[in-house]
């Protein structure tokens, strides 16, 4: 889904038939208000396009003035946004921005823990397609800003060969030797996830170029980089399976390149975000 169609499905869930009935009841159609997004907690934002398009998909002429960038590190208290506008759209488009920008932010600070776990080593950290319905091109962006890398966006970006295509096709060297047939019509890149050492011998000799360590104990995650390292052409080779905070530092020492965190998009915490009314804004007209 594009920005403009999560904002519109978003806004069209919160607002229901009516809109906010409660600011319209309690507030006159003319009072204004300014307000600043204020983080409650330390953290990487993202999400800042996203919160901008919800105030402008609900009233265009409501100002908001981003103080930060996606990526930036802030500490509790920070403004990260001000906004100013009617009292009620301002009051309508409060929540599905802070929904957003709460998450999103949450996936940057979680991936940027992740990167700074495995600062020093050659591994990144990247993202997979365990992301929330209609919202993976957010998602990845806020990894991105967090210091992570994608994979794929889509099925249709390249070849993956997982553990039910390698018994659909009858085995690892066959599923890899169809799939690098096909991508080479193509132009796709090809990974090949195997469970163990002896997948991995079986995917690099029919030809795979990129391999997914899938579970692996961390002696085997070893070994297997070192026979990808020993290997006639270059592997690329990737970690994933359960990996946390806590295992990542680990599981990068082995000496992979990179390492698949699915709990970045599809578990992340959410970050503290709040939307504060300025003492000052023209209140007085509140009824």
């Amino acid at each position: 889904m594009t920005l403009d169609e999560v904002v519109a499905a978003a806004l069209t869930e919160d607002l229901g038939s009516a809109g906010d009935v409660t600011a319209q009841a309690t507030v006159e159609p003319d009072a204004t208000a300014s307000a600043a997004i204020v983080a409650r907690e330390p953290g990487v934002i993202a999400g800042l396009d996203a919160a901008r398009a919800v105030f402008a998909a609900v009233d265009e002429d409501v100002a908001f003035t981003a103080a930060v960038a996606d990526g930036d590190r802030v500490q509790a208290g920070a403004a990260i946004a001000l906004v100013r506008g009617t009292t009620r759209s301002v009051l309508a488009a409060e929540r599905t921005a802070l929904n957003l920008l709460c998450h999103l932010s949450g996936v940057a600070s979680a991936t940027a823990a992740f990167a700074e776990a495995v600062a020093g080593t050659r591994c990144v950290i990247r993202d997979t397609r365990k992301t929330l319905p209609g919202l993976r091109a957010l998602q990845k962006a806020a990894v991105t800003a967090g210091g992570g890398e994608n994979h794929r966006m889509s099925l249709a970006d390249g070849l993956l060969v997982k553990d039910n295509h390698v018994a659909a096709a009858g085995g690892v060297a066959e599923a890899t030797r169809r799939a690098l047939a096909f991508a080479e019509t193509r132009g796709l890149p090809v990974q090949v996830e195997v469970d163990d050492l002896g997948q991995l011998e079986e995917a690099l000799r029919a030809g795979a170029r990129s391999v997914l360590l899938d579970n692996f104990a961390l002696p085997d995650a070893e070994a297997a980089v070192i026979r990808c390292r020993a290997f006639g052409a270059p592997i690329f080779v990737e970690a994933s399976g359960g990996v946390t905070l806590d295992t990542v530092a680990a599981v990068a020492a082995t000496g992979v390149d990179a390492v698949a965190v699915g709990a970045l998009t599809a578990s992340a915490r959410s970050l503290d975000v709040g939307l504060d009314f300025d003492p000052g804004s023209d209140m007085d007209r509140a009824g």
